[in-house]
């Protein structure tokens, strides 16, 4: 490999020590590209996990959503989850060949889905608790494994404010690549009497 002429050196790229590569500016950033030097930028936080618990009354091991990364007040939401090996369900699903289980695909998922069902600011979307009443065209693309970083957009598709329903689309994504959609209906409510919409 040819270094650029910024970081010229006698020596080989292999052996290249750090006494070697002049200091770089941002001009030299910008010209090698931040990813050739083992730099990704991370993702941005709109809502921690301390916000995120705040809002979702789930709780560990159930809670599958570590990070919102973009907010649409009523209109969508993005989520991150990271898939580690650390996982719980990871010793039964499977021991050899370890996947995430397509269930909770759906479920991290509806949490996310969740965080805008439960906006305080829309008005007729806000309740204690969300429920999930129904899934529709469910399609699962690709296998998400431990190392995984499963990025999930949900985008309110219909809201009936009255009866506190909304029907949401949500596409989830591991480096680009589309490994799981499907249409969501869910519920909102603070009478234990409409836990019979959640099994």
């Amino acid at each position: 490999m040819q270094l650029p002429p910024f970081l010229s050196c006698s020596q080989p790229m292999a052996v290249v020590s750090s006494n070697c590569i002049p200091s770089l500016t941002l001009g030299s950033l910008s010209q090698l590209g931040r990813r050739s030097l083992g730099w990704f930028p991370p993702y941005p936080t709109v809502m921690d996990i301390n916000q995120i618990r705040e809002r979702l009354p789930h709780r560990f091991p159930f809670l599958l959503v570590d990070r919102i990364i973009e907010y649409n007040p009523g209109v969508s939401v993005v989520g991150i989850k990271n898939v580690t090996i650390n996982d719980n369900f990871f010793p039964g699903h499977f021991p050899e060949r370890p996947i995430m289980p397509g269930a909770l695909m759906i479920e991290a998922m509806s949490q996310v889905g969740g965080a805008v069902i439960l906006e305080p600011d829309v008005k007729g979307t806000s309740g204690e608790v969300f429920f999930l009443a129904g899934i529709d065209k469910v399609r699962f693309r690709k296998p998400v494994i431990p190392g995984d970083t499963l990025v999930m957009r949900m985008t309110l598709m219909k809201m009936h404010k009255r009866f506190g329903v909304a029907k949401l689309e949500g596409k989830a994504y591991v480096g680009g690549e589309l490994v799981c959609e499907g249409e969501f209906l869910m519920a909102t409510g603070s009478d234990p009497q409409a836990r019979f919409l959640y099994p």
